[in-house]
């Protein structure tokens, strides 16, 4: 079970509601502390008011009629009197009253209203913590013990279940309060990481509002400052393979022109499939170095029907494994992407599949509830690639024996044109070999 959260917003609300609690709970703690101090002294004060109110009632009267007149004073529940001439055997099983409560009704005694003559001579005191019950004794001029025993109640810490409602209340608005401040502060970061997230996809994306907090305004300057050198960037490589592609076509030309008026055929050959394959590397170069400066738009397309239009266009280019080009998936998915530019990632993959597979079973996987990217997996039935070659494969200009797509002459391009497609919609590419035996390629796209 994890109780730390992941994101900072949910962090910083976490630790704040923390300190929130600890702080409240202190703060009940200390009031329930000095409200119980406030409600025993109260409960104290009547106490002692009702003890000495009972003394000065028998000792106004002659020793002869106290006792009748004990008979007649009203009393609480939780309240008895007795008169004895011995409180000894009264007072030998209980414990010392502590010196707080003792001091207290020995205070509120002495400011009681009686002649200094009647005033009690001693006084006794005791505690049985398993009832709960003081005793008190006093000593009358006669010589006699008045001795007074009264149940204190337990004081009611939080006054009541609306006290506790309104504590839970208040602190349960605190921390819907924190979570809200937390979230609005925290936004500029989630805004942040979308803006980051979108300048991978499309180096075009529009930048950052330089607005809110000073903090945040620099952010988002600096942020924007970047994306702007990145794109100048990626326009100057795409500008200067575009340049080199153009001037290297001129001599190209020239050469393939100076080659067919050769006398030696085998030369004429060799030379003409030369200029082929550098007029094929040229291509291929500056359609790669395109890919990092999209110029199409997004769109909806149907995936599902994009995926079975490549199949047929690869079954048409071989026609002898047409039985072998299979699609599984749903008939119909919708996904934003570039049409014309990921067809070509789809038509490189599947070409690659076909090529060196001599198959390729074609899966396009929904996006489940809790996934929030679709799958697509192309698998062959060739022998696969080594794995110390997996990432090799990837990279571009790299080739095993042979070239792996046709469309990019063999200069060791086509997966990785692919996977650089994919990774500007914001998925990504991966390889691996089946258990059974071919590759298989899957690719992923955020929906």
């Amino acid at each position: 079970m994890r109780l730390w959260p992941r994101s900072l917003a949910a962090r910083t609300a976490f630790v704040l509601i923390v300190g929130l609690v600890v702080v409240q709970t202190l703060g009940l703690g200390i009031h329930t502390l000095d409200r119980n101090d406030l409600v025993r002294l109260a409960g104290l004060r009547v106490y002692s008011f009702r003890v000495m109110s009972m003394y000065r009632d028998l000792v106004e009267v002659p020793p002869a009629k106290q006792d009748s007149r004990l008979k007649t004073i009203p009393l609480s529940k939780n309240f008895s009197a007795r008169l004895t001439d011995n409180v000894d055997s009264d007072f030998s099983n209980l414990l010392p009253t502590p010196p707080p409560v003792r001091h207290a009704i020995l205070l509120n005694m002495d400011g009681f209203p009686i002649p200094p003559e009647l005033r009690p001579q001693h006084f006794r005191f005791g505690f049985d913590p398993s009832s709960r019950h003081e005793y008190t004794a006093l000593q009358m001029p006669s010589g006699r013990w008045l001795i007074v025993t009264s149940r204190l109640p337990r004081p009611d810490s939080f006054q009541g279940t609306e006290f506790l409602f309104a504590f839970i209340l208040m602190t349960a608005l605190a921390a819907a309060m924190t979570i809200w401040a937390v979230r609005r502060l925290t936004a500029p970061v989630r805004t942040l990481a979308a803006a980051a997230e979108a300048l991978g996809r499309d180096v075009n994306a529009p930048p950052l509002p330089e607005d809110g907090p000073s903090e945040t305004a620099a952010a988002a300057k600096a942020f924007n400052t970047m994306a702007g050198r990145i794109r100048r960037f990626v326009d100057d490589r795409t500008l200067l393979l575009t340049a080199i592609g153009h001037d290297l076509r001129t001599p190209i030309t020239r050469m393939r022109l100076r080659a067919e008026f050769m006398e030696d055929d085998e030369q004429r050959g060799k030379m003409l499939q030369d200029l082929d394959e550098m007029e094929a590397m040229v291509s291929a170069t500056i359609a790669f170095g395109r890919i990092a400066s999209p110029n199409e738009p997004v769109s909806p397309i149907d995936l599902a029907e994009l995926l079975r239009t490549v199949l047929d266009e690869a079954g048409d280019a071989a026609p002898d494994i047409a039985d072998q080009l299979r699609y599984e998936g749903p008939g119909h998915l919708t996904a934003r992407v570039r049409p014309q530019a990921f067809k070509r990632a789809l038509t490189n993959i599947i070409g690659n599949a076909v090529k060196y597979g001599g198959s390729a079973y074609v899966k396009l996987i929904p996006p489940a509830r809790e996934v929030r990217h679709l799958k697509i997996e192309v698998l062959d039935k060739g022998p696969g690639i080594p794995p110390e070659h997996m990432e090799r494969v990837m990279q571009p200009f790299q080739r095993l024996e042979t070239s792996r797509n046709r469309e990019t002459g063999g200069v060791g391009l086509g997966l990785p044109i692919a996977r650089d497609i994919t990774r500007a919609h914001g998925g990504d590419l991966t390889l691996a070999n089946r258990p059974e035996g071919g590759a298989r390629i899957t690719l992923t796209l955020p929906v």
